[in-house]
């Protein structure tokens, strides 16, 4: 990484020799070069546009399971805010309500809605697999063997089931207090007691990985002091392929900083795998008290977004990414929320306001993504052999001349020279 450029590892260069329709070089000809997708996983959750994409913004709300809390009426121009700044959305899974009754899962909803984001160019992920939170009631009926037996079928079941369309999964949430998890029973804590915590991360990787050999599994959680460190070396030590390390960042009690937030990742950094940064937070109302311990325990009845509040969130917005995409580790950040309707807490932490405006930090994100780290459109002349060279950040790119066009993945560093066939 350069010192004078913070981004040099995210970018990419390559000879390209464009060709002709006729597969001939295209000699001294004018192309045009444009970005197209970041490689570089900037997403959101994509929980609002269930009802969108099964074309149920109509219906009453209280009919079916919409996960967000967005006014149907504006999911459209909500969705075109979304497309236009994010490429990889999160998808909800919560067992609880993706099958609140057994036997009855939600997936033709979730299938529709991941294909919806797919047919846009939009990777997905699903989130979780395995969780002591919104789980299932009617695993309290059972006993503990029969919760493993139906935990695992239904792993194998949902990655199956969405393979070729979400192959990314928040495989285990937030194991490190899985066990000693004390706000109410659930059968998913009882099979954490039963058998440990490694055996709970193994169950889950397996079974996802037999489903889909080709999916991309991360264990999760929001707990990252020195317990996450050890649960994860507890799970390398046995044997247990982690894909990716996720860490959670909701900063209610106000944004830890650049100091402190790389600090933290650099903690992760010494097991040598990819780093998602899978739910981000900041807040553009009132800070949460710093003395609050679990962020579930605050409640307020009212927690609107202020004017002070958006100017701030934006510029701490900026500095959070523009940090984190300097990180070599870090390969995703997902933040947890567009707008801040059915925000979690109801907390004050979209990019967009309530009535469908854009907040300050939508802008200022917006600045880097499709700004500083894009390549907009750029007229390029090929050499006496029809070579030109492409370079930017790391992503898919468009290269057009004469009306034909062909495009290209290009890759961090220094490329193997490459050749494109318009058409």
């Amino acid at each position: 990484m350069s010192a004078a450029d913070p981004y040099a590892h995210r970018r990419g260069e390559s000879v390209v020799t464009v060709l002709g329709a006729d597969g001939r070089p295209l000699a001294d000809a004018d192309v045009v070069i444009e970005q197209t997708r970041h490689a570089f996983g900037f997403g959101n959750i994509g929980f609002d546009f269930i009802p969108l994409a099964n074309g149920e913004t109509t219906t009453d709300p209280a009919e079916v399971e919409t996960f967000g809390g967005a006014d149907p009426a504006g999911l459209e121009h909500l969705a075109d805010l979304w497309l236009d700044l994010f490429n990889t959305a999160t998808l909800p899974f919560y067992w609880g309500r993706f099958e609140p009754r057994r036997g009855e899962p939600d997936t033709r909803r979730l299938l529709a809605t991941a294909r919806w984001f797919a047919a846009r160019g939009v990777e997905l992920k699903g989130h979780p697999l395995v969780w002591h939170t919104v789980t299932a009631p009617w695993l309290l009926d059972l006993p503990v063997e029969e919760i493993e037996r139906v935990q695992r079928e239904r792993i194998r079941r949902d990655v199956a089931d969405f393979a070729g369309v979400i192959d990314t999964w928040d495989a285990i949430n937030e194991v490190v207090i899985m066990p000693v998890f004390d706000n109410g029973d659930n059968g998913i804590t009882r099979l954490a007691q039963h058998v440990g915590q490694v055996p709970m991360v193994r169950l889950a990787f397996e079974e996802a990985r037999a489903a889909n050999p080709g999916a991309t599994l991360l264990l999760n959680d929001f707990d990252l002091s020195v317990r996450y460190e050890e649960l994860i070396d507890r799970v390398l030590d046995a044997g247990i392929r982690l894909d990716a390390i996720g860490l959670q960042t909701h900063m209610h009690q106000g944004y830890w900083g650049e100091e402190r937030m790389l600090a933290t990742v650099d903690r992760f950094t010494r097991f040598g795998l990819p780093l998602h940064m899978t739910e981000s937070t900041i807040l553009s109302g009132h800070l949460m008290p710093r003395e609050i311990e679990d962020l579930n325990d605050y409640h307020r009845d009212a927690w609107p977004s202020t004017p002070e509040g958006e100017e701030r969130q934006a510029d701490e917005v900026a500095r959070h990414y523009r940090s984190l995409v300097a990180h070599p580790s870090v390969e995703a950040i997902t933040y947890w929320g567009l707008t801040d309707d059915g925000a979690w807490l109801g907390a004050p932490v979209g990019f967009v306001r309530a009535d469908g405006s854009p907040k300050p930090s939508y802008g200022a994100l917006r600045d880097l993504i499709k700004g500083q780290w894009w390549r907009e459109p750029t007229t390029r002349r090929t050499d006496a052999d029809g070579r030109v060279v492409v370079d930017g950040f790391a992503g898919d790119y468009r290269v057009t001349a004469g009306g034909a066009s062909a495009t290209l993945a290009l890759a961090t560093g220094s490329g193997i020279p490459a050749e494109l066939r318009l058409a």
